[in-house]
């Protein structure tokens, strides 16, 4: 019996400093979280492209947390500086992602902010990005025989577009590439700050 009540006192107490570490020591530290200085909300429109974001699977091949310096070389890869909580302020749910197939897109905004050239990277990758292992995403965009007035026709490197057709973004595309140019945290992270 003493050996059952030993075994029980371990198995609480490993639960309770597991829970202390892993929950409520994180969420003391950002409870009083505020947005980054110079991060701004997302638009209606940047949500949509946020919800075409997580609709097609992008946070599986993609990360949105560059890492310290210390642990790994994402600033020499020109993805920006290590993310901070405030990065992720107006972020629900947060789209961190634990792969990186890809590169890390928290700053692609700051490093590609041509609208031209996301469009013509979403309809062909390899176009863009040599030896590029995404997939296309050709069906946000529609062919068409001439363009329309409001139509964002987009501008393809030779060889790549349809003959005789203009490609044309879809509204999903065009909300897309908006979120994308939303990811830039080119400001400058300021130290945690201690609560008063």
């Amino acid at each position: 019996m003493e050996n059952e009540l030993k075994l029980g006192a371990g198995a609480v107490a490993s639960l309770g400093i597991a829970t202390a570490a892993l929950v409520v020591l994180p969420y003391l530290q950002v409870r009083d979280l505020h947005p980054a200085p110079g991060l701004k909300p997302y638009t209606e429109q940047q949500l949509r492209g946020r919800q075409v974001y997580i609709a097609n699977g992008c946070v599986y091949c993609h990360s949105q947390q560059p890492r310290d310096r210390n642990f790994g070389p994402d600033f020499e890869r020109g993805w920006g500086r290590a993310s901070v909580p405030a990065d992720y302020y107006y972020d629900s749910p947060h789209l961190l992602g634990t792969m990186r197939t890809g590169p890390d897109l928290l700053n692609i905004g700051a490093r590609q902010p041509s609208e031209d050239w996301h469009l013509g990277h979403l309809y062909q990758p390899r176009a863009y990005v040599q030896g590029s292992n995404m997939p296309a995403y050709r069906f946000l965009f529609v062919q068409k025989d001439s363009a329309e007035d409001g139509d964002r026709v987009v501008n393809l490197p030779a060889g790549y577009g349809v003959p005789g057709k203009v490609t044309v973004a879809t509204r999903e595309a065009i909300d897309l590439v908006r979120y994308l140019q939303s990811l830039d945290r080119s400001y400058p992270a300021l130290p945690a700050q201690a609560r008063p």
